[in-house]
């Protein structure tokens, strides 16, 4: 007779476990994620169609939700939970410091080009050693590294959204806004998970 704590682990973590055999479904995820997300980006004139850019929208967000989601299913239900209200705490944070601040983010446009350039190079150098050998210090660095950066980007885009700033986009450039912001929480939330590593 068996109880419950002797079922197996793979049972008990179904989700995870199928995530990990078929890694075609994140990478699918990723796909439509970023074709989405390059038409919304670069192309005036599906941004601004309705109901074109409301389609679009609703799709890049399921497929990076369910991105995210395939992630999270790999490490522990504790951890997500914390990385969540990390990621909600400083979202608000932001919020409420971009609302009441002097500081005009949006007069440093050069500064944050060059720190998205940074996060990339930095972004594939990582991934390149860490596919040879796992170096626990270089990945944890790497995370809070983006933990960061995308805080700065929230901020950023934020008060790009606000208005009453240096620089401030379209009202008819809405779309861009939500999906801007909306990447930028995400990001918070999967470095912050990386850095909270407990991994299934």
């Amino acid at each position: 007779m068996t109880g419950k704590s002797d079922t197996p682990s793979s049972e008990r973590k179904p989700v995870g476990d199928f995530v990990r055999r078929n890694l075609f479904v994140y990478y699918l995820s990723y796909a439509v994620f970023l074709a989405t997300y390059l038409t919304l980006a670069c192309c005036q004139g599906p941004r601004r169609r309705f109901p074109w850019n409301i389609i679009l929208l609703t799709i890049f967000t399921l497929a990076m939700g369910f991105m995210t989601g395939t992630i999270s299913s790999v490490y522990e239900t504790k951890a997500v939970i914390i990385a969540m209200i990390i990621t909600a705490v400083v979202s608000i944070s932001v919020t409420i410091f971009c609302f009441q601040t002097k500081v005009d983010f949006t007069s440093c446009t050069g500064l944050f080009c060059v720190l998205g350039i940074v996060m990339m190079v930095t972004g594939i150098v990582t991934a390149i050693v860490l596919s040879f050998k796992y170096i626990y210090w270089l990945h944890m660095v790497y995370a809070a590294l983006g933990a960061i950066c995308f805080t700065l980007f929230l901020a950023y885009d934020t008060q790009l959204v606000l208005g009453n700033r240096k620089h401030t986009i379209s009202p008819e450039d809405y779309i861009t806004g939500a999906l801007q912001i909306y990447t930028d929480i995400i990001y918070i939330f999967t470095f912050v998970l990386q850095l909270l590593g407990d991994r299934n």
